[in-house]
């Protein structure tokens, strides 16, 4: 058995000097960091305000947008002084609380998208009975159990992670990844690896098999509907499936990265894919849908140029 040591810290292996590249790669994260943050907190001021959005579609987006706020502040901020500094280190109880943030970020991600797909489903396969389904009672639980069920389950998490023996404190990332600690670990960590692997299937294979179904069914419909109920499906479907499609396959590259080797990638491609679903999706899902929904497009017209 190695000797298990007390980590105070941990190193972050995936840094490289870059020279005076740095201070351009800082000033290309700010802008997106501030890019995101005023996108995200734009849409929910927009749904907000507008009496006419206070539908189930738009509140769950609400929670989808400040989610991404709450994602982003985990990571760009840290990234943004990892970039400047020269030693790339953290103490302990910072790296389990990014690791707390990334997580479940990632989780509510994950559920806040399947209850979004349930919710398209209602309204185009039962549009008749929509209001009688999706009251705003169920709203109100949905969002919540969104919330609370993965702030209470990452907590288990970083509680199992943060009580082991480790004898070592390099991560090969350049930010805190809850695998590459348990890999850490002087024995086997059986505890940690079983919880894991729940984890994964209930916030991971659960909420796709949930969106595959919806979209199954909604597919059916569209096929034996009429041709209001298949625009109605396109305006509607099109932004939820593009940006579920986009963060189950950032979240692919992460996990394959972490479980498997991947040494014979370059750092730079596998430093990307490692953050692709931190970075992109916040900015990727308000564009989309301030894009393509019309109601929030003219929402935010209003109140950025203000009524004609």
């Amino acid at each position: 058995m190695k000797n298990s040591t007390q980590v105070s810290y941990f190193i972050l292996g995936a840094y490289f000097n870059i020279g005076l590249f740095k201070y351009l790669l800082f000033m290309i994260l700010m802008c997106f960091y501030v890019l995101t943050v005023c996108a995200n907190v734009l849409l929910v001021v927009v749904i907000c305000v507008n009496r006419s959005l206070h539908e189930p579609m738009y509140l769950f987006l609400v929670s989808l947008f400040v989610n991404e706020l709450y994602g982003s502040t985990g990571l760009f901020p840290f990234l943004l002084v990892q970039i400047l500094s020269d030693i790339h280190t953290v103490s302990a109880p910072f790296c389990f609380l990014q690791i707390y943030y990334v997580f479940t970020y990632g989780t509510i991600q994950f559920i806040n998208l399947a209850v979004m797909s349930y919710d398209r489903y209602l309204a185009i396969c039962y549009p008749l009975q929509y209001h009688t389904r999706m009251t705003s009672s169920k709203v109100a639980v949905l969002i919540a159990l969104t919330w609370l069920f993965p702030l209470t389950e990452v907590a288990v998490t970083v509680l199992l992670s943060s009580s082991l023996q480790l004898c070592g404190n390099v991560i090969n990332k350049v930010y805190c990844d809850n695998y590459s600690v348990v890999k850490l670990a002087c024995s086997e960590a059986t505890v940690n690896n079983i919880h894991g692997l729940i984890t994964i299937s209930l916030v991971v294979f659960v909420p796709l098999l949930l969106i595959l179904y919806t979209y199954m069914r909604i597919l059916k419909v569209c096929f034996s509907g009429s041709k209001q109920t298949r625009q109605k499906a396109v305006s509607t479907c099109t932004p939820h499936l593009a940006s579920t499609i986009n963060f189950f396959l950032g979240s692919f590259f992460e996990i394959v990265q972490s479980r498997f080797d991947m040494s014979r990638v370059p750092m730079i491609l596998r430093i990307f894919l490692s953050l692709y679903f931190l970075l992109c999706q916040p900015l990727f899902n308000p564009l989309m849908y301030g894009l393509q929904m019309s109601k929030i497009r003219s929402s935010c017209k209003s109140l950025i140029f203000g009524k004609m």
